[in-house]
Formats: structure tokens, C-alpha cells, sequence
């Protein structure tokens, strides 16, 4: 672990095993809890040093953070393929994109401002100002990890707050790097990490949560571990950002440009196997083009093979365990059994599955409703646009969304009506760029990562006045 900028020796170890091959792909510290607090403790030494730090030092030095991700791009590559079967493209997409979110958070330093507000008492001046908090523990996942963890550190250093990165213990290796890219150029202490085994989780979360120095949690993860995180961060009043499941639909209209909405949507449900939270996990099409739009996908997806991310040379690539593959394949059975009809799929090699397209899947279905996350999509077919709508919103996710139609005004009218916290007309539901308000709805969570919303997330807003006239009082 690195705790204060130092290398924090552990006694215990665990190891993370590549998914395809099935050997040890990593060996990281498995802490304790009281491990935890230690980098608490170092998180909170370092805080009163950083938040003094004018908005333009700390904006050099992230992007000198920036500049020493993009030197670990090989180890990054390397770690990803083996602790989690990435290809080397997800890899080196994850680290642009956490590089440029790193830029973007550097230039919000000089952005966190405040307000002058009148005021109706004689010669006061009242101030609204934004201040840094204190410690944020940052929870980070598996699937995207370099664009995720960096998330969940960056905007809060540009506020002024210092970190604890509670590594996912999926990919304990992608995680470290991030901390020591940013280590090598920041004051000790800024970002800690913290690594763990997975029976010990819970303890280690809790743990961090509880410390009297953490004072906001953001976590990105399932649902039903952002309530966990939510209601032990309650018990402290402590402010909680959550992203997390989604079960995406793309609606596609009967005016749509239909290769367009292939493409699309063959990108966002397949995309690193579709284990993305913006994964198209529902494609609702209106009657009038369902056919026609199901044989175009069927041939997509079925020119889309899946094979060894090693050899970088097909689409799709592995899926993070075999626990993936027997949910996906429950899902896909159930549909099946009620009527459903499948219309691109195959028998699974291990931890390589192939894409998988279920057709005239209805919302008595569990792949209607349970997020997959995994390498599947189901077809749905609606009446019109209202029925749409309907379907679309009958989740109880609300993260993405996309709707397909040539009349741009109509595609922002239907989009208005989707309950997401993002829509896009005439694009892929998997879409993220470093500037962007991101979050969700329901129980997508709540809170928003990227650009000025971050802001938001990760201060206090204090109000503070000035009295420049002699008080007069009642008493």
C-alpha cells in the first residue's frame, strides 16, 4: 500500500488471478483495518497543506500527474490484460481518457468560486464561498479501472481535498499505478491507496467510512453495495456520491436511420463485452422497423467474434469471471423459456462468451429488468413511440439512455421524457467525456462526477458575511 507517500508494509497478502489463464496475475497487500485508518491518518496530515495550495500550483501539478499516467501506459496494458482480461485497446482507451479527465480537473482549480449576495441588513456583505472538505475516500471498480479510479480522485484533489483510493480487489495492480503516477508528483500523503482482500471488504469500507477525517464518500459499483455504503455513511451524516447499475435502452423509431442505430447500438452493448454501466442492455424498437432492424443487428453482431484479448485480433474479448458467464447465461435461458427467441449466440469458452442477441423480450423477462453485464442484449418491440417511452422507463435504473429518430426535435422531446440522468439523440447509450455532469437516477444513485458539477460534489458551500457598520440589535 502507499500510505503518506511511503510504501506501507501489510502482513497478508492476496492474489489476483487472471481470468483467462488462470494463473496469478497479481499478489497485493490484503489490509486490515487498521491499515485503513493509517492511510486516513495520512490523507488528513496532508490535507491542510494541499487545500493551502493556490489553484494554480495545484493545476500544475495534475497535470504533471497527467503527464506520469500516460509513462505507465505498458504497465497499464499489461496490468489490465491480466487481472481482468482486458484488451490492450479497453486499456489504452481507459488511460486516455483518465489522462484527459485529469486535464480537466486541473482546470477547474481556478474555477471554484464563490458569490457576492445582497443583503438586507445595512452594511453587511454576505459571501457564498466554496471550501475543500477534508478527506475523500474514493471507491473504484473493476470494469473501466483507470478511467473509474482516476475519477474518483482527480476533481477532489482540484478541490483542495486529499484521497484514500480503496483499490477494487479485482484489479489491486491498475489501481496502484494511478496512486504512484500521481505520487511521483505530488506532496506525500495527497493520495493513499489501500488494497484488500475480499472477505475483508466490508470491515475495510466500514472502517474508512466511520474515520472521523472522511468526510465525503464517492463510490461507483452495484446497486445493492451503494446502499450499503450509503446507510453506513448515514449513521455519520456524511455526504455519499454514488454511480452506479444501469440497464440502459436505446429507442429506435420508426423514422430512425437504422445502420446508424445498428452501429450504435452494436458499440454500446458489446463494447469490453458490455460490462459497462452505460452497456446498452435494452434496444426498444417501434413494430413498424423491428424486423428490419433485427435482421441489420443480427448481421452486425454476427460478424463480431470473441476471442483471447492477448492476441488483440476480435472484438470482444474476455469477461472478468465465470460468475459473469452463469448469470448471463441464467438470463438468457429465462427469456427463452418464455418465448424469447435468440438470434445471434453460442456456447462459451470459459471466460471468452460470445455476443449474444435476444430477440422479442418482454418485460416479464429477467433480462428485461436484471442488469447483465455481461456480453448480451435483448430486442424489445413496441407499438410506437409513447409505448416507447413506457417500456424504456419501466426500470428501476436510470443512468443512459439513447433514442434514434431524423427529426432531432423529436428525439429531444422523447428524450425529455426518459427518467436518466443521460440521453442521447442519435447515439450510443456508452458515452463519457471528462467535462460531462455523470450520474444517474433511481438506483443509478445520485450526485454527479465531471466538470463543474464535480465542483459541487466534492465542496462545502459556506456562507460568510462582513459587517461594515455598527450593529444594532433588540436586546
Amino acid at each position: 500500500m502507499l500510505v503518506g507517500g511511503e510504501d506501507h508494509p501489510v502482513a497478508t497478502s492476496f492474489d489476483r488471478i487472471n481470468p483467462v489463464t488462470g494463473e496469478v496475475a497479481t499478489t497485493a497487500p490484503a489490509a486490515s483495518a487498521d491499515d485503513a485508518r493509517a492511510a486516513a491518518d495520512a490523507a488528513a496530515a496532508a490535507f491542510p497543506a494541499w487545500s493551502a495550495l493556490g489553484p494554480n500550483a495545484r493545476r500544475g501539478l495534475l497535470n504533471k500527474a497527467a503527464v506520469a499516467l500516460e509513462a505507465k501506459a505498458a504497465d497499464f496494458v499489461d496490468a489490465m490484460m491480466g487481472e481482468i482480461g482486458a484488451t490492450e485497446g479497453w486499456a489504452r482507451f481507459n488511460l486516455m481518457l483518465a489522462a484527459s479527465m485529469v486535464r480537466e480537473a486541473a482546470a477547474l482549480t481556478t474555477q471554484i468560486s464563490g458569490e457576492v449576495i445582497p443583503s438586507d441588513k445595512p452594511g453587511c456583505i454576505a459571501m457564498a464561498l466554496r471550501e475543500p472538505v477534508g478527506v475523500i475516500l474514493g471507491i473504484a471498480p473493476w470494469n473501466a479501472p483507470i478511467i473509474l479510479g482516476v475519477r474518483a480522485i482527480a476533481v477532489p484533489l482540484a478541490c483542495g481535498n486529499t484521497v484514500v483510493l480503496k483499490a477494487s480487489e479485482q484489479c489491486p495492480r491498475t489501481h496502484a499505478l494511478i496512486v504512484e503516477a500521481f505520487s511521483e508528483v505530488l506532496p506525500k500523503g495527497t493520495v493513499n491507496l489501500v488494497t484488500n482482500a475480499s472477505k475483508d471488504a466490508g470491515d475495510i469500507v466500514g472502517a474508512l467510512i466511520d474515520h472521523a477525517a472522511v468526510r465525503r464518500i464517492n463510490f461507483t459499483g452495484s446497486t445493492a453495495v451503494g446502499r450499503i455504503i450509503a446507510k453506513r455513511a448515514a449513521e455519520h451524516l456524511k455526504p455519499v456520491l454514488l454511480e452506479l447499475g444501469g440497464k440502459a435502452p436505446l429507442i429506435v423509431l420508426e423514422d430512425a436511420d437504422l445502420d446508424e442505430a445498428v452501429k450504435a447500438a452494436a458499440f454500446g452493448a458489446f463494447m469490453n463485452s458490455g460490462q459497462i454501466c452505460m452497456s446498452t442492455e435494452r434496444i426498444i424498437v417501434v413494430d413498424a422497423v423491428a424486423d428490419e432492424f433485427a435482421a441489420k443487428f443480427k448481421a452486425k453482431v454476427g460478424a463480431m467474434p470473441v476471442g483471447d484479448p492477448r492476441q488483440g485480433n476480435t472484438p470482444l474479448g474476455a469477461v472478468v469471471d465465470q460468475k459473469t458467464v452463469d448469470g448471463v447465461q441464467g438470463l438468457i435461458e429465462d427469456a427463452l423459456a418464455q418465448g424469447a427467441e435468440k438470434l445471434v449466440g453460442g456456447d462459451s469458452n470459459g471466460v471468452l462468451m460470445p455476443a449474444h442477441v435476444i430477440d422479442k423480450v418482454t418485460p416479464a423477462m429477467r433480462l428485461f429488468r436484471d442488469e447483465s453485464f455481461g456480453p448480451v442484449v435483448g430486442i424489445i418491440r413496441a407499438k410506437d413511440e409513447a409505448d416507447a417511452i413506457a417500456l424504456a422507463n419501466d426500470t428501476e435504473y436510470g443512468l443512459s439512455a439513447a433514442v434514434f429518430t431524423r427529426d432531432t426535435a423529436r428525439g429531444l422531446r422523447v428524450a425529455r421524457q426518459i427518467k436518466s440522468g443521460i440521453c442521447h439523440v442519435n447515439g450510443p447509450t456508452v458515452h463519457d467525456e471528462a467535462q460531462m455532469p455523470f450520474g444517474g437516477t433511481k438506483a443509478s444513485g445520485y450526485g454527479r462526477f465531471g466538470g463543474k458539477a464535480g465542483i459541487d460534489s466534492f465542496t462545502e458551500l459556506r456562507w460568510i458575511t462582513i459587517e461594515t457598520q455598527p450593529g444594532h440589535f433588540p436586546i
